[in-house]
């Protein structure tokens, strides 16, 4: 079993329906809507405002974007993967949005164009989130708001479970990828790029059983293929998982940090 990349590098899939599907679970997560709900207060988005969403995955918070700043307002959203910009399209048909191809290094926008962005579990999946950190400060008009949303995996909790199968898995998943706590970083980068912090915000995310299985089965699998546990624990892992689920003694979570800054 394959774990669906959201790696910039490796975002040309042909098949977007595993990240559709984890993309649109995830989204009714309480913990993932309550911070949404933050951080939409945060930003004020204002009437006749432009609004930018990187990274916009299914477009959900670009239609989003679009109710706040309304007619006279402009609501785009930047996704590196044209298949997932075909689903956002589709699924906002009729709505006053606009969706781009673009990195987060390279935003297709001019300077000082943007009143307000917002990019939520991007920078995780980054190598260089300085980079796209300076490209946000490029686009944001004098004034304008930024709120950056990222996980911060080292904060994960699992049970029940082995933990010293868990911490192998988790010293592998870090190895794998340079920016796991990204969740940490997000206020030195938005200081680090000139802009002002002004709130921050936290949410410890629950997931769901049914949406944290699949990942549970690949993450043991790619921890086999490693050799970071044996066949033995991963069967041992899946096995108490399986029971906590059914006994309701299960528990799945990891914390989202959201920073607030403007550009001054």
């Amino acid at each position: 079993m394959t774990v669906p990349s959201f790696h910039i590098d490796h975002v040309h899939q042909p098949d977007q329906g595993p990240i559709v599907g984890i993309l649109d679970s995830q989204a009714r997560l309480p913990g993932i809507v309550r911070m949404r709900d933050w951080a939409r207060e945060a930003l004020r988005v204002r009437p006749g405002e432009t609004a930018l969403d990187v990274g916009s995955g299914t477009g959900s918070e670009v239609v989003e974007f679009a109710r706040l700043v309304g007619e006279s307002g402009r609501a785009v959203g930047v996704d590196p993967n044209p298949s997932m910009l075909r689903v956002a399209r589709e699924r906002s048909a009729g709505e006053p949005v606009e969706f781009l191809e673009g990195s987060a290094y390279e935003l297709p926008l001019e300077d000082s164009s943007v009143d307000v962005v917002r990019c939520e579990r991007v920078y995780q999946h980054l190598d260089d989130p300085a980079k796209a950190t300076a490209e946000v400060a490029r686009v944001l008009a004098p004034g304008g708001r930024v709120v950056l949303i990222d996980s911060d995996w080292s904060t994960s909790i699992m049970h029940p479970g082995d933990p010293e199968i868990f911490e192998a898995l988790r010293a592998l998943l870090t190895t794998a990828s340079p920016n796991r706590n990204s969740g940490r970083r997000l206020r030195g980068l938005l200081t680090g790029a000139g802009l002002v912090v002004d709130d921050l915000g936290s949410e410890a995310v629950v997931w769901d059983p049914e949406g944290v299985a699949p990942m549970y089965a690949a993450v043991m699998a790619r921890g086999v293929a490693a050799g970071a546990i044996t066949e033995q624990q991963r069967e041992q892992v899946l096995a108490e998982f399986d029971r906590g689920v059914a006994a309701g003694d299960y528990h799945f979570s990891v914390t989202m940090f959201a920073v607030l800054a403007h550009k001054p």
